[in-house]
C-alpha cells in the first residue's frame, strides 16, 4: 500500500521524481525540452522512459500540455528558482534524502558523511522555509511562555527565519544565528526586515545580551558534544534571569524520534534524544529549574532552563 509522504507524494511517486533527477530527465526539462523525444535525446533514457516519466509528471501535476510540447509548471518552481529559498518547497530536499538513503549502506559500513548533493543547504532551507505555520507558531508560543517579559530574544541556528520572524512579529527583538553559509543565503530575504543576523557555528554572541535563547529542530542535526556546546552558548549569551528553550521531537515523547533518528544515520551526523540528555546539557552549562514539556498540537517537546546566576 502506498505510503504518503510530508512532501504530499507517495513514496513510488517521490522515487519516481528522484529518479527523474537523477537521470537527467528533470534536467532535460528544465532546460526547455518540451517533448519526451527530446528528453530522451538530451538525458540520454530510452523513449520509453522518457514518454513514461513525463506522462508521469504531467499527471502529478509538475508539467502541462501546452500545444504539442510540455511545460514546467508553479509545482516544480524547486527545481528552478533558488536564489529565494521561500520558493524552493519541501521537495528538492526530500530528493536531496533519496541520494543519501541510496548511499545508507556505505555510510554504515564507513561511518563517513556521505557527499552531499548539490544545492544541499539551499534546498534544506527551502524545507526549512516551508515548516507548517502551525508549528511555527506553537513553538514560539511555547517559547514565550516560558519567559513571557523576554524583550531580545536569539533564534539559534535559526536557518530560513520562520521562527525569527514569527518572533519579530510578536514585537521581540529577534536575532537570527547560523553558520556563514547560512547566513550568506538568507541575508538579502532578512536583512531588511526587522531580525538581525549574525553568523557563527558555535554561535559567538555578546555576554549577557538576550533575554530568551531559542533553538527548533537544531539539536538533532548536532552530536551530544555539539548540543553541549550549544547550551553553553546561550547560557553565556543569556542575561541573569534569561531563558534556553529548546524545541524538538524528544525520544520517548515523539512518533516521528525514530524517523529522524533514521535520517540522522543516513547525513551521517546527529541523531534523536531522550529527556535525560536533553535535562544533562541544561544542567551542565549552568541552567535550573529545567523542564521538558510536550508542546501543545505537535509531536515535539520543549526542553526549558533558566540562567539564574548573577555575572
Amino acid at each position: 500500500m502506498p505510503t504518503r509522504d510530508r512532501t504530499g507524494l507517495d513514496i513510488e511517486e517521490l522515487f519516481l521524481l528522484w529518479a527523474a533527477r537523477r537521470s537527467g530527465v528533470l534536467g532535460a526539462l528544465t532546460d526547455r525540452a518540451g517533448t519526451p523525444e527530446a528528453v530522451a535525446e538530451q538525458a540520454g533514457v530510452t523513449d520509453r522512459a522518457a514518454r513514461a516519466t513525463v506522462e508521469a509528471l504531467a499527471e502529478l501535476g509538475f508539467l502541462a500540455r501546452v500545444g504539442d510540447e510540455y511545460e514546467l509548471t508553479n509545482r516544480a518552481l524547486g527545481f528552478l528558482a533558488k536564489r529565494d529559498v521561500r520558493s524552493i518547497g519541501r521537495l528538492p530536499h526530500a530528493l536531496d534524502l533519496f541520494d543519501l538513503w541510496v548511499a545508507l549502506p556505505e555510510t554504515m559500513a564507513t561511518d563517513d558523511p556521505p557527499a552531499r548533493p548539490p544545492n544541499w543547504t539551499r534546498n534544506r532551507l527551502g524545507a526549512h522555509a516551508a515548516t507548517d505555520d502551525a508549528l511555527v507558531r506553537a513553538a514560539v508560543t511555547a517559547a514565550v511562555r516560558a519567559r513571557p517579559d523576554a524583550e531580545r530574544v536569539a533564534d539559534l541556528f535559526g536557518g530560513s527565519g520562520v521562527y525569527a520572524r514569527e518572533f519579530a512579529a510578536r514585537g521581540f527583538d529577534a536575532t537570527l544565528v547560523d553558520d556563514p553559509a547560512v547566513i550568506e543565503i538568507v541575508e538579502p530575504l532578512l536583512a531588511r526586515g526587522p531580525v538581525e543576523l549574525v553568523a557563527g557555528d558555535p554561535p559567538t554572541l555578546p555576554a549577557a545580551a538576550f533575554d530568551l535563547a531559542f533553538a527548533a529542530d537544531a539539536c538533532r542535526e548536532r552530536s551530544i558534544d555539539g548540543n553541549r556546546k550549544l547550551c553553553a552558548a546561550a547560557f553565556d549569551a543569556l542575561a541573569p534571569g534569561g531563558a534556553i528553550v529548546l524545541v524538538d521531537a524528544v525520544r520517548g515523547r515523539s512518533d516521528a524520534a525514530t524517523r529522524i533518528a533514521a535520517e540522522a544515520l543516513a547525513k551521517g551526523g546527529g541523531g534523536t534524544y531522550g529527556e535525560a540528555e536533553f535535562r544533562a546539557w541544561l544542567a551542565d552549562a549552568g541552567f535550573s529549574d529545567v523542564a521538558v514539556r510536550d508542546v501543545p498540537g505537535t509531536d515535539r517537546a520543549a526542553a526549558v532552563g533558566y540562567k539564574h546566576t548573577v555575572d
